[in-house]
């Protein structure tokens, strides 16, 4: 067992790479007719270019038996057939290059085929995995898995199977040549061979720890820019940038000292297998000479012979230096499969159960929720709302008020109990039919790339331009939109910072305005607007939820007054539930809530 850096490679982690490049060989293995090709012409290619030496090898031979001939007194040098035999070299080189170029350009199909596969598998998985795997890893170390890990493998599909088959071929081509010039010097040729052999299995052992290592920290120095980018108005507010750039240091650190290391120690492979092959070089030269001396070998197939041992040290130098990228692609492609052997979200009940004609009635009863097995959040919530009415849920940070909308939505599964929408229960929807009937606006504002416009059709796409300027009209939008360049055309950029997050906030409202749902979900949804902008908006979401169910999340009390219903959460369970005056009359828990918004001032 070898140990790397906190990295142990041991048998089992061999097996582990056996199994993934068996796994990413049949991802090739769906493209056989173009992939068989390509090992078709590789060997024709191949087996060209071995034959070559010993075509001019028959030249030399010929060359000297003429000089020979005609040093006694004979008829010379028979240019005729060195002609002949010239042409036939130059057929072989040229089929070579025909059959290499046939090669080449087959191998880039089938390579860039496979990787659109992979890639289109990765995508699909990515939508198909449960919320709490984003949850527990960075966004950089998911997105190095989806693009270096990928492009890592796509590399080496183009240049390293190939050059493995190439290498084969030759071997397997050159030793069959270099037999039938000389058993005997064969047999002194192979005797470096396991040496080269035990070179190669030791360094690989020893660095593929490293490349693994390798992988990692790229998605972790990933991970901590895309954060780091992301946070880095807070970074300076707080004035943590030494803090910040200490950290990437050390990621940064770990990611050089694996990338040294693994680069070192595979580079070692070339020199150390040349210089044995240049030893074996050296005695066949001296072998073949004491050959040609005593006359028992002609010196064209001498020539043959080394330039055959000259290429046979060569696939061998070849395959050394392939190691390095195959390595690297093993650690990135056991990265990928990591990712797509991920639990998925529980699967669509088959057949579906279908809604028509929602009217939004939603029942939770005795739904037990937890984010992990050792804490339970919520234990027996029981919420049976009617069809339009309003419900504010409310409570302190940690009560699981967000809890409950991610379970409504499928975002996560529930533990016990059941959650039904017009008496459907929600786990016999289709995913996609039960979020159709939602319209949704978080704190946290998302918006694409585009112009305004985009935005805002992306909640009913088709909609003419009437339907999305009615729709900003209601979430008072519209004002802001036209004193913008170009209005409705005016692109935001890719974290549209080129608007304020109250106007970022105004344009997600107008998109669920536009999707028309059944059910509303409002989180925080005006949290991020000034007071005067909050109440035009509340009497726009009035006339929305109108004749809709409606959830409304809300840290500020004031905002959800009208409520038909406001149910106080603690430590996920219903303590409270009432209309304002009902709950103040109580003068129970959601009273405390409520002046405890007004102390502040009381005090100030």
């Amino acid at each position: 067992m070898a140990k790397h850096r906190g990295i142990e490679f041991t048998d089992e982690r061999a097996k582990d790479l056996k199994g993934t490049y068996k796994r990413l060989f049949r991802y090739i293995g769906q493209y056989k007719v173009g992939f068989t090709l390509v090992v078709i012409f590789a060997i024709l290619a191949t087996v060209a270019t071995v034959l070559a030496p010993l075509v001019l090898g028959l030249t030399t031979n010929e060359l000297h038996r003429g000089i020979v001939d005609a040093a006694n007194g004979g008829t010379g040098v028979d240019l005729a057939l060195i002609g002949k035999i010239l042409l036939g070299l130059g057929a072989l080189y040229l089929f070579s290059a025909l059959f290499k170029y046939l090669e080449q350009y087959l191998m880039a199909g089938v390579s860039q085929k496979t990787m659109y596969t992979l890639r289109k598998a990765v995508d699909e998985k990515i939508s198909r995995l449960p919320l709490n795997y984003f949850d527990t890893r960075t966004f950089g170390d998911v997105l190095s898995r989806v693009t270096n890990d990928v492009d890592t493998v796509q590399q080496s599909l183009q240049q390293g199977i190939t050059q493995i088959i190439t290498s084969a071929t030759t071997i397997v081509g050159i030793l069959i040549m270099m037999i039938s010039i000389s058993p005997i010097l064969t047999a002194v040729a192979l005797c470096t061979l396991p040496f080269s052999f035990l070179v190669s299995i030791g360094v690989v052992r020893k660095s593929q720890g490293l490349f693994r290592g390798q992988q990692k920290a790229i998605g972790d120095i990933n991970g901590h820019v895309e954060e780091m980018y992301t946070g880095h108005n807070v970074i300076k507010v707080f004035n943590r940038e030494e803090q910040v750039i200490e950290t990437f240091d050390q990621i940064n650190d770990r990611l050089y000292n694996y990338g040294w290391k693994a680069q070192f120690l595979s580079s070692i492979m070339m020199p150390f297998i040349s210089l044995i092959g240049n030893i074996g070089y050296a005695l066949i030269a001296i072998l073949g000479g004491l050959g040609v001396i005593s006359g028992r070998i002609y010196v064209g197939s001498i020539q043959s012979f080394i330039q055959y041992m000259r290429q046979f040290t060569q696939p061998i130098v070849q395959t050394s230096q392939i190691m390095n990228l195959l390595q690297s692609t093993g650690a990135a492609a056991e990265r990928i499969f990591e990712l797509l052997d991920e639990e998925e979200e529980l699967p669509d009940k088959e057949p579906a159960a279908k809604l028509e004609n929602v009217q939004g009635n939603v029942d939770f009863t005795h739904v037990s929720f937890g984010y992990n097995q050792e804490r339970t959040l919520i234990h027996d919530l029981n919420i049976h709302v009617h069809n339009g009415e309003q419900v504010a849920i409310v409570g302190p940070t940690g009560a699981g008020k967000t809890t409950i909308v991610n379970l409504l939505m499928r975002f996560y599964e529930i533990n016990g109990g059941s959650i039904a929408i017009d008496g459907v229960d929600i786990r016999d929807l289709r995913r996609a039919d039960l979020r159709d009937q939602f319209g949704m606006v978080l704190q946290d504002t998302w918006l694409f790339k585009g112009t305004i416009r985009e935005n805002i059709e992306y909640g009913r796409l088709g909609a003419s331009f009437e339907e999305v300027q009615a729709a900003a009209k209601s979430a008072h939008a519209h004002k802001f939109i036209m004193q913008l360049p170009g209005g409705y055309d005016f692109v935001l950029n890719e974290d549209a910072s080129n608007i304020s997050q109250g106007q970022r906030q105004l344009l997600t409202i107008a998109r669920a305005i536009l999707s028309e749902p059944k059910i509303l979900i409002l989180d925080e949804a005006t949290s991020s607007v000034d007071t005067r902008t909050e109440q035009r908006i509340q009497r726009g979401m009035h006339n929305l939820m109108k004749g809709r169910t409606s959830f409304v999340i809300a840290h500020r009390l004031s905002t959800i007054k009208d409520a038909d219903i406001i149910m106080v959460l603690r430590d996920g369970d219903i303590v409270e539930t009432g209309t304002h005056q009902e709950l103040l009359a109580q003068n129970g828990f959601y009273a405390q809530l409520y002046n405890s918004q007004f102390a502040s001032n009381n005090i100030a």
